[in-house]
């Protein structure tokens, strides 16, 4: 995957919106490696206060603990960029703002701190809705900026894969 383009994201996030409005749902995000950028993109979007009111930004695991209910014992075991810490990052921000929708965001942007087993580029995004918590991991290629709008970009569409249609 390339990285999207500021149209792109602003696309997603428009159509994802849309379909919000529609529907009568909010929206929220728990962002650790996008830095608020999935709430920057879906506030780009003129009415989007209609279907988001707020969003966390939990880049440090305390943060996350603190905020987000994520067990010290996953930040320890797993650490933060893993399957168990992004649920519980997903499913505490929903429950925490009271949205129907939420996603999460947990990776190595780089260019430092990757490992043999968690290398730069390696995200792990969730999702939770009615439906419950999905979540899955991806190696992104590129910079910094490629690694964090290739995850805005998922994280968006998977928020419009589970918004009603």
């Amino acid at each position: 995957m390339s990285a999207p383009d500021d149209a792109a994201l602003a696309g997603l996030a428009k159509r994802l919106g849309e379909r919000l409005a529609a529907a009568g749902w909010r929206v929220t995000a728990a962002e650790s490696c996008t830095g608020g950028w999935i709430a920057k993109a879906v506030t780009d979007v003129p009415g989007s206060s209609g279907w988001f009111d707020t969003a966390l930004v939990t880049y440090a695991n305390a943060a996350k603990e603190r905020l987000l209910g994520v067990p010290a014992a996953d930040l320890e075991t797993f650490g933060a960029v893993s399957e168990p810490v992004v649920r519980a990052m997903a499913a505490g921000v929903r429950d925490w703002a009271g949205a129907d929708l939420a996603c999460a965001t947990s990776g190595i942007a780089g260019p430092g701190g990757g490992t043999p087993e968690k290398p730069v580029g390696r995200v792990w995004l969730a999702w939770a809705g009615p439906a419950g918590v999905a979540a899955a991991c991806y190696d992104f290629a590129g910079d910094r900026e490629a690694v964090r709008r290739q995850t805005v970009a998922v994280a968006l569409e998977g928020l419009l894969e589970r918004a009603p249609a």
